[in-house]
């Protein structure tokens, strides 16, 4: 029993290796062919991607940076090296964009106004004449505040037209402009005679208010209202000393003036647009001559009203070759005057208006026409003054009417031409009768030609 017991051992034992053997011969059987199965799999993969033509992917690298991009990274190195350890000796500059000094100055214009006219009414038919060299000076003293001067020069010497500072939205929609300035009384006032739309203003208000119009020194308040009713409105509150030698000749105390004025303004389409203003100016004189002295202990009301109407008709698409604008105003004087020959209080009230329709035919010619009026009060005792002409004469019926045709061609937006003649038929007041002018305007600087 035992005996056989031993034998089974042994056989046991002498087996086992021949049992490992045959398994790691069917293991290894198995990992054989799990790699035959594998690679016949990755050649048809091969297979495929070399039938479509595609590359086998490969390891993406990154893109080398651009020259200019090394050369500026470089840069920007050496300049920190630079800034950060400064050589000995070096000084730094400081600069602050639009406020280094030439940035400071103000910006400078020049305007030219020549005319050439011809008269067959007096003994000097021709004449020619340099109106004026203006030079005007705009700068932004600071976000707020902007300032305009412009200093006339001619043959008789340099005279300062205007000199202002603007303060914006001092209060909301509230402008205040103080010094000298050329005073906002219907439109054209306000504008430079080299901006005109004509040679020169219209003839009532240069009988009014004298040749210069009505320019004087104080403050001002522009007051942009809120729109109501599909309107935008305005108020003008001006108060100024009353130095106009016209209207306030008489004002030994240089008493002030006051202005007022009130604008309205309405789109009435896309292309056409109206406005309405009304304006007044009060001041007193007190300065009358009684007999062979002067009197100035009794102060009397100047009155001066205004009302002005402009239509602009501009196509949104052609308005730099095509419009048309039809401009007119009236003025009314209202003079409390001691009459010179003694016979006490009066009072003066002459007045005129004028109306003008232009069209801009092309980009640079403009075809218009302007008629004048104009009607001075007739007093006995301005025969023995001439401080009351135009205002007043003697002459019965005394009244003047001026046709005004003319045409302007602008070669470019600094030189200007004009053409107009003017045709005057007037009774009691000295006019020439027929006049062709001649104009020529040119700008140099940034501001062309700046109405104001």
């Amino acid at each position: 029993m035992k005996t056989a017991l031993y034998r089974l051992l042994a056989a046991i034992v002498l087996m086992a290796p021949l049992i490992g053997f045959a398994a790691d011969e069917e293991a290894s059987t198995n990992t054989l062919e799990e790699l035959r199965q594998l690679r016949a799999r990755m050649e048809a993969l091969e297979k495929k991607l070399l039938e479509t033509n595609q590359p086998l992917p490969a390891a993406r690298e990154a893109p080398a940076p651009a020259a200019s991009t090394l050369d500026a990274i470089r840069k920007a190195a050496r300049d920190e090296i630079d800034a950060t350890f400064e050589e000995p000796g070096r000084q730094s500059e400081f600069t602050f964009g639009a406020l280094d000094l030439q940035a400071l100055n103000p910006e400078i214009s020049v305007t030219g106004d020549m005319l050439g006219s011809y008269t067959d009414t007096t003994d000097k038919h021709w004449d020619f004449l340099f109106r004026g060299l203006g030079i005007h000076l705009e700068s932004y003293l600071d976000p707020y505040t902007h300032f305009k001067a412009a200093v006339g020069v001619n043959d008789s010497g340099a005279e300062l037209e205007e000199a202002y500072l603007t303060r914006y939205g001092l209060l909301p929609q509230v402008n205040v402009t103080l010094g000298k300035f050329r005073q906002q009384f219907g439109v054209v006032n306000r504008w430079h005679k080299h901006a005109l739309d004509q040679v020169d203003f219209p003839l009532p208000l240069r009988m009014i208010f004298g040749d210069g119009g009505l320019n004087q020194t104080g403050g001002s308040i522009e007051w942009t209202m809120s729109d109501f009713a599909g309107l935008s409105h305005e108020t003008i509150a001006q108060i100024t000393d009353g130095s106009n030698s016209r209207v306030f000749g008489e004002n030994a105390d240089n008493i002030p003036s006051a202005l007022l004025r009130y604008r309205m303004y309405r789109d009435l389409s896309p292309s056409t647009y109206a406005e309405l203003g009304a304006s007044a100016l009060y001041g007193q004189n007190n300065r009358w001559p009684t007999g062979n002295e002067l009197s100035t202990d009794k102060s009397l009301n100047t009155w001066v009203f205004g009302l002005d109407y402009s239509m602009v008709w501009e196509p949104t698409d052609r308005m730099r070759y095509h419009n048309v604008t039809w401009r007119t105003e009236a003025y009314a004087l209202d003079k409390e005057i001691l009459a010179p020959d003694g016979s006490g209080k009066d009072t003066l009230t002459p007045w005129g208006a004028y109306s003008y329709l232009e069209s801009k035919v092309c980009r640079t010619l403009t075809v218009g026409m302007r008629v004048d009026y104009y009607r001075p009060n007739v007093k006995p005792y301005a025969a023995g003054t001439t401080t009351l002409s135009p205002l007043a004469v003697t002459e019965d019926g005394a009244r003047a009417w001026q046709f005004s045709p003319y045409v302007t061609w602008e070669q470019s937006p600094f030189v200007h031409f004009r053409v107009e003649y003017d045709y005057a038929s007037a009774r009691g007041l000295d006019m020439a009768d027929n006049v062709v002018w001649l104009q020529c305007v040119f700008a140099a600087g940034p501001h062309k030609h700046d109405r104001y």
